[in-house]
């Protein structure tokens, strides 16, 4: 029942947890290291006094032992480092070796124990038990978050020598033996304890993180995670950021009230982030300015009409029917820049060529390829000084929108 418990609640932590717990588990290398030297030291010493086989023999399938998960443990250092990222299925492989790692080493020692025990030495018997109980210690620190493990451990440890105790009749084995059960029962409550406390520590944390991570109003991400996840969604290939600002969103503030106006936010970023798809991004930058970072880029022109035709749309708040317009900005990497700063400066230019011509949405590419033509862009300007105020003169879709806004009015 106890561990039924504690694993309904390891099944039930998020992904972010659970990736951070497996990752804890591979955080240092230094119980092992440890671990190696310790069994190296007393397996020659014991070796050295008794002349025995069987200890050189569990000595070097310890040290081996010990290498191999250094070198599991530096595996996944550098899986961690490239992309994707782990996702839960591949954390929990990674998982099992690790404890069927802890799990060999444990059972080497707890032999090596019992064997240290059998040829009678008491100097090497401390030594080899001293081990023992350092390791156990280590997988209470270690293994907290992996209750089975962790009893796995301790009975590997501990199980060949109580059985060598208890099968001598002697008062001090027995003594020893029981000494060794107790020592056992005594860890695994520790680890029942932290276990708890460990998980709703973490578990605090994320929720903490998170919530940092929001804007409160919305509920939209806040600027300081673009600044975060826009760099590492630029290194995984091509993005396009979507940078916008509500028309007329101030009349309306001022007319129906901020409580309306802060309402009328929250439909603008629960409209976005149903166009948007699960690994795109949606943050407020403040004000009534959002962004929307594109995974799929190759549509993006695509989405910027989408994004023009669902905020355009008339918002129904308390009875009140409110419209309003929004200009979009849009630049796509790498060909409008290669780094965040350079993404977001061409998108703010191209969000005011937007604003300034009040045409819904216009592209970065167009106003770089127009400064490349000059002579072109000249022309641009002085047709349209012909054309009627509001039709934008780089983005033929953001006129479209714009006559349907206009006829729909």
């Amino acid at each position: 029942m106890l561990f039924n418990r504690m694993e309904s609640g390891r099944a039930s932590i998020s992904d972010a947890v659970y990736l951070e717990v497996i990752t804890g588990l591979h955080g240092t290398t230094m119980p092992n290291i440890l671990a190696a030297a310790c069994l190296a030291m007393v397996g020659a010493i014991t070796t050295y006094e008794t002349g025995d086989i069987v200890t050189a023999g569990l000595t070097v399938a310890g040290v081996v032992v010990a290498l191999v998960r250094l070198f599991e443990i530096s595996a996944f250092r550098r899986r961690l480092a490239q992309l994707p990222q782990l996702n839960r299925a591949e954390a929990a492989r990674w998982e099992r070796r690790y404890v069927a790692g802890t799990v060999v080493t444990a059972m080497v020692l707890g032999v090596f124990a019992a064997r240290s025990i059998v040829l009678g030495d008491a100097l090497c018997s401390v030594m080899a038990i001293g081990i023992g109980f350092g390791f156990g210690a280590g997988v209470v620190a270690r293994l907290a978050l992996r209750p089975v493990a962790a009893l796995l451990d301790l009975v590997a440890i501990a199980a060949p020598a109580a059985i060598v105790t208890f099968m001598q009749p002697d008062l001090r084995r027995v003594g020893l033996g029981l000494l060794i059960l107790m020592y056992v029962a005594a860890s695994f409550e520790m680890v029942r304890l932290s276990f708890n406390a460990s998980i709703n520590q973490i578990t605090l944390k994320r929720q903490f993180e998170q919530l940092s991570r929001l804007d409160p109003m919305t509920g939209a991400s806040n600027r300081s995670v673009l600044a975060m996840d826009l760099p590492q969604m630029l290194a995984a290939g091509m993005i396009a950021v979507h940078t916008l600002d509500l028309d007329r969103f101030k009349e309306a503030n001022d007319r129906f009230g901020h409580p309306v106006g802060d309402a009328l936010l929250k439909q603008v970023a629960g409209r976005l982030k149903a166009l948007a798809a699960q690994d795109d991004l949606v943050v407020r930058m403040g004000g009534d300015e959002f962004v929307l970072v594109q995974r799929a880029a190759a549509d993006a022109e695509a989405m910027a009409q989408r994004i023009v035709q669902s905020i355009s749309m008339p918002y129904d708040i308390d009875g009140q029917v409110i419209e309003v317009g929004v200009s979009v900005g849009v630049a796509v990497a790498p060909d409008d820049g290669r780094t965040a700063e350079a993404l977001l400066s061409r998108s703010d230019k191209a969000l005011y060529r937007a604003k300034q011509e009040r045409c819904g949405y216009v592209l970065a590419r167009d106003l770089r390829m127009a400064g490349m033509r000059p002579h072109r862009a000249r022309l641009w300007r002085k047709s349209s000084l012909r054309r009627p105020r509001g039709q934008c003169t780089l983005s033929p879709c953001g006129r479209g929108w714009l006559a349907a806004q206009r006829r729909g009015g």
